[in-house]
């Protein structure tokens, strides 16, 4: 049996009548971007031989596609991908809510009204980009502003904030849009989280007036197949930030949060155990003089897996990298 959804990485965009939707990620020169969903992540490749690669999802069902409030999305029976780029600017600040904060609730409104509307209830997997992630504005850090957001956006639609909880990452661009793609599906992702960690969406307060949004993993389930979602993982044991100023230590400890979710997952799994070397990875690196570092600590930990690095800043300020990663297993049943 074919996989009906895979991941192909390349420095070209290939069209042929598979593409589902993906990312572009680096600094491309200029052009028209293709005609499925795609997500620009403007940030510096580091060590790779192009400027630019494009990670694209691959189906072999029939799809449709449309473009509602801004999201460019594409669908199958049972699996949607969407984009949605919304400038700040647009959202006027007021002294109770920050222009991010307006943005981003409104980006997660018009998701979840797409939802509604193509039958696919459940947020499997999220990828928000935002600007200047770690600056405070109005009193607050920005990513703080966005966790707001967000969640007055999942509470308003009664998707709840704890528990069943898609994937997802937040990493910082320098400039840009309020920059968001994801994954949804009609059956529930199964969440999986971490017990060397405490689940974000139970964060004290310290961390800000709202927790974030979020499961450590997610199992998914398109038709025939279970993907494997693990979220953006940094140095964090319980809630604090562990090695700080020591990449290489944040690099193992991240290693070791992903091991971790990985075990659980394959706890719930209903295809084969999911391993290590098998999963693809993408590593945010603050500082790019930290990335041969990173490379050759990851090395041993993942052997051959296929890395893409990226030069971006991650939600806390004393993170220095963030890894998330994903496998994609066929269900022999």
């Amino acid at each position: 049996m074919s996989l009906q959804f895979v991941s192909s990485l390349s420095a070209v965009s290939r069209e042929t009548s598979g593409e589902f939707g993906g990312a572009l990620l680096g600094e491309p020169a200029s052009g028209a971007l293709p005609p499925w969903p795609v997500q620009r992540i403007f940030a510096p490749l580091l060590g790779a031989t192009t400027a630019a690669l494009h990670e694209t999802w691959l189906t072999t069902l029939p799809m449709q596609s449309g473009r509602d409030e801004a999201i460019a999305w594409q669908r199958t029976d049972g699996v949607l991908y969407g984009v949605l780029e919304l400038s700040e600017a647009d959202f006027p600040a007021t002294p109770a809510c920050s222009s991010l904060q307006a943005a981003s609730a409104e980006a997660y409104r018009r998701i979840f009204r797409l939802l509604d509307a193509q039958g696919m209830p459940h947020l499997w997997r999220v990828w928000n980009y935002l600007a200047d992630i770690n600056l405070e504005m109005q009193g607050l850090e920005r990513y703080r502003q966005f966790n707001i957001g967000r969640q007055d956006a999942f509470l308003e639609y009664r998707r709840g904030a704890a528990g069943n909880v898609p994937a997802a990452c937040a990493i910082g661009l320098s400039g840009g849009a309020l920059n968001i793609a994801f994954m949804a599906g009609m059956t529930p992702a199964v969440p999986v989280e971490n017990p060397r960690q405490i689940s974000a969406y139970n964060y004290p307060a310290d961390y800000g007036p709202r927790s974030p949004t979020f499961s450590r993993a997610a199992l998914v389930y398109p038709a025939g197949q279970e993907i494997l979602f693990i979220s953006g993982t940094a140095s964090i044991v319980g809630h604090q930030t562990v090695h700080p100023g020591d990449v290489v230590g944040q690099c193992q400890e991240s290693m070791a949060n992903i091991a971790t979710v990985v075990d659980e997952a394959n706890r719930q799994c209903r295809s084969s155990a999911f391993a290590l070397n098998e999963l693809v990875y993408r590593v945010y690196v603050r500082h790019a003089g930290d990335f041969p570092k990173v490379r050759a600590t990851l090395k041993p930990l993942i052997g051959e897996a296929e890395v893409v690095y990226v030069q971006a800043d991650i939600c806390r300020h004393d993170l220095l990298l963030e890894i998330e990663a994903f496998a994609s297993h066929v269900l022999e049943n």
